[in-house]
């Protein structure tokens, strides 16, 4: 299977759009990041490093990274857009602390599956889904008591 890398530069190619070092660095540290990156906090974790990429160039890569397939935005109802990766990852959903703000992603072949006979049962064609469940996380239930 073809690396990140290497889709975001067809993806480029394809387009016309140019392939630039900036581009590449953002989607570097984006590839490095496992949370779910908001786009300030992505911004701050690129300027550590890269102190001449500016808030705009990183809205516009990540638009770009979202559209080559490898990132996809979440909003986990709080009205901020977070990224996630999409490339060679698996489907997942998501618990959310309504407290800290974490987010821990989680696989449930029970779920997927119980989804699928549900769609079958009512003849409907899922072209997609997505799942989040929130409360309170474990470590923010024991600061409590």
């Amino acid at each position: 299977m073809k690396s990140a890398k290497t889709v975001f530069g067809q993806y480029l190619k394809n387009r016309g759009m140019l392939h630039s070092k900036q581009r590449e660095e953002i989607l570097d540290i984006f590839l490095k990041t496992e949370k779910h990156p908001t786009i300030d906090a992505l911004y701050q974790l690129i300027r550590k490093k890269h102190p001449k990429i500016g808030l705009a160039t990183v809205y516009r890569s990540m638009r770009v990274i979202c559209d080559a397939g490898l990132a996809r935005e979440v909003d986990f109802g709080d009205g901020v857009k977070r990224y996630e990766h999409e490339y060679q990852h698996q489907h997942h959903d998501h618990l959310v602390c309504l407290k800290c703000g974490r987010v821990i992603e989680v696989l449930s072949p029970r779920i997927e599956h119980l989804q699928e006979t549900l769609a079958k049962k009512h003849n409907f064609t899922p072209i997609r889904h997505r799942m989040e469940i929130f409360g309170t996380c474990r470590e923010c239930k024991r600061k409590e008591k």
